[in-house]
């Protein structure tokens, strides 16, 4: 008896991922480590400072991690409800956080109780940060207003009440110690100067600001609201230089590198997007569990920390790099050592041992191999096959179908499975590759199902929506052969016109070659 040959899987060309630069530095990152918070984490800020601790602010806590540990090695519980915003001043002694009953607390890094409590506002305070003065705050609230405080004697040292929505996000500039900027839910962005009693810039987003981001040269201010990324120049008046739309849902932090040549961009629909700050198109992008909030970058690019709803914490750290400078390497066999033998013709006299190769049949090849249709047909309609190597579905079935078994193997199954059936065959009768044998797959089951059509709602639907997924590609090849006719003669009317001239100048060349003639 021969022996069994395996289905053959048609291969098909994979459309090859275009690797960088940029996708290679950022997939040097390892693998996630995933923290469980007691909320959602709504703030995550890294100490500017080494060791690069990060402030987490989730709940009604803020947690200190270190950034290769765990577990927090610090933690600031002293709120009576959430806590918001937790930011580092620049010297990384100091840590700030607005909390829900509207009141700022500033924490020394190294003590547990408050230094200063500020209060002022009537609602929750979602914004707090520092200037780069480091002797004064700024804060944004739910009830409207902007403020600054000095931090020696923790008073309020000017308040502005321009923004007529909620205050969630804002930031300092580091080159002028008396700008800071806000951004709210009234679709606005205003930059505010702690020298002057209002506003000294007004820039309208469109959308609920979510969160704002100057670059370190103060020049471009970046906002991000609803599906929107904006950059904006400060220096010409808020005049708008680019606007990106790569999100599906809100976006919800914003985030740049240590060079500032690469902007991060967290959304609600799981994605964080890398941009470059030349030309603003996206080099990478990561994919998470959940909808993200809020996002942060360790000082030097070796840690990205990710914030989501569900209350996790997503930590990646960056691959060290492979030092080998010192280490001396082996002295690899020369090349002809590996082909060595390889062009050796046995002889007459010489005995050839070949080893045998075990071969390891699939599920689907063993059923076929005892000739249970059926079953084999059922091992390839698993959701993990179906939905990521269909070609192994299709090629079972067209096996099946050259035994002259497949009529069997599809008769006989329930509402379930034919509901699987026609939703496999519904959603992949339309790519060429598999046309040919599932537009048979499909005229089959309708032959045997035809009686018990009107009997099942489910089975009802998945028919309607064969039908209309075959009437939709009909109406596209129509449309395409239209098309091809009217290609056809236009190319046809070119090679007419062609044709012709060449004709004139043929038969002007050999008029002219008869009046030199004459002349001579």
């Amino acid at each position: 008896m021969a022996a069994y040959k395996p289905v053959v899987v048609q291969a098909c060309p994979k459309l090859g991922e275009r690797i960088t630069q940029d996708t290679l530095y950022w997939r040097g990152y390892k693998t996630p480590v995933q923290i469980k918070e007691f909320g959602a984490v709504n703030k995550i800020d890294f100490s500017p400072v080494p060791p690069y601790n990060y402030a987490v602010t989730a709940s009604s806590r803020i947690h200190i991690y270190g950034r290769y540990s765990q577990e927090p090695i610090k933690t600031f519980s002293r709120f009576r409800d959430a806590a918001y915003c937790a930011t580092y001043r620049d010297d990384g002694r100091l840590l700030a956080a607005g909390s829900e009953d509207g009141s700022i607390c500033l924490f020394d890094v190294s003590g547990k109780a408050p230094l200063r409590q500020f209060e002022g506002h009537t609602k929750p305070v979602h914004l707090v940060g520092f200037l780069s003065d480091k002797y004064r705050i700024f804060s944004g609230s739910d009830d409207y207003s902007s403020k600054l405080w000095d931090i020696p004697s923790a008073t309020e040292i000017i308040s502005y009440s321009e923004h007529t929505d909620y205050v969630r996000c804002g930031c300092a500039s580091k080159v002028n110690a008396d700008v800071f900027i806000t951004g709210s839910y009234d679709h606005t962005v205003k930059l505010f100067d702690a020298r002057t009693k209002s506003s000294v810039m007004t820039i309208e987003h469109g959308h609920p600001v979510e969160s704002v981001l100057l670059f370190p040269s103060g020049g471009l201010l970046v906002s991000a609201g609803g599906r929107y990324v904006k950059v904006w120049d400060v220096l010409k008046g808020g005049q708008l230089l680019v606007s990106l739309k790569n999100h599906h849902k809100t976006v919800t932090c914003l985030c740049l590198n240590s060079s500032g040549q690469r902007l991060l961009s967290g959304s609600l629909d799981r994605h964080v997007k890398i941009y470059s700050t030349t030309s603003y198109k996206v080099v990478h992008s990561f994919n998470y569990a959940t909808s993200i909030l809020s996002l942060a970058l360790s000082p030097e690019d070796e840690t990205i920390v990710v914030g989501m709803t569900n209350g996790v914490l997503n930590v990646k750290h960056r691959k060290p790099e492979e030092k080998n400078e010192n280490s001396q390497k082996k002295r690899q066999p020369a090349y002809r050592t590996y082909v060595k033998g390889r062009s050796y013709m046995p002889k007459q006299e010489d005995f050839c041992v070949s080893k045998p190769v075990k071969r390891v049949l699939r599920k689907y090849d063993k059923l076929l191999r005892s000739f249970q249709s059926s079953k084999a047909l059922d091992a390839v309609l698993e959701p993990p096959i179906m939905l990521h190597t269909p070609e192994v579905t299709v090629a079972v079935m067209q096996e099946l179908h050259r035994r002259g078994t497949l009529r069997s193997a599809l008769a006989g199954r329930d509402e379930k499975q034919v509901n699987l059936l026609l939703t496999f065959v519904a959603r992949r009768v339309i790519e060429p590759r598999f046309t040919p044998v599932l537009v048979i797959v499909a005229d089959m089951i309708t032959d045997i199902y035809q009686p018990v059509v009107g009997q099942s709602a489910i089975v009802d639907k998945q028919f309607l929506k064969l039908q209309q997924a075959i009437g939709k590609e009909i109406d596209y090849q129509e449309e395409l052969l239209e098309v091809l006719g009217m290609m056809d003669t236009l190319f046809a009317t070119f090679t007419k016109k062609r044709e012709s001239c060449l004709e004139e100048n043929k038969s002007n060349g050999v008029t002219e070659i008869i009046e030199t003639n004459r002349n001579y």
